[in-house]
């Protein structure tokens, strides 16, 4: 191999795990629908005024944070193996 076809294989690998990663992403977000649940969580504050509205998911976000981090856990534990 030579060695101007290194740096194009390490770009191209980045290039499909950001493309798998951004798929993932999207089918997360429609299946998100799903569940009508997710934002209206205990500790999803909600605020609104005359100027305006300010959501804060905080409830959600410990939510996905604690079942993304077990299942992200899980896959390197398998892939490991």
């Amino acid at each position: 191999m030579a060695m101007a076809e290194e740096p194009l294989l390490s770009i191209g690998r980045m290039l499909l795990i950001a493309g798998l990663g951004l798929a993932v992403l999207g089918g997360l977000l429609l299946l998100s629908v799903r569940f009508p649940w997710l934002g209206e969580l205990p500790g999803d504050f909600h605020w609104q005024g005359e100027r305006g509205r300010v959501y804060v998911p905080l409830g959600t976000m410990i939510v996905l944070s604690i079942v993304l981090t077990i299942l992200l856990n899980v896959l390197l534990w398998i892939w490991r193996g």
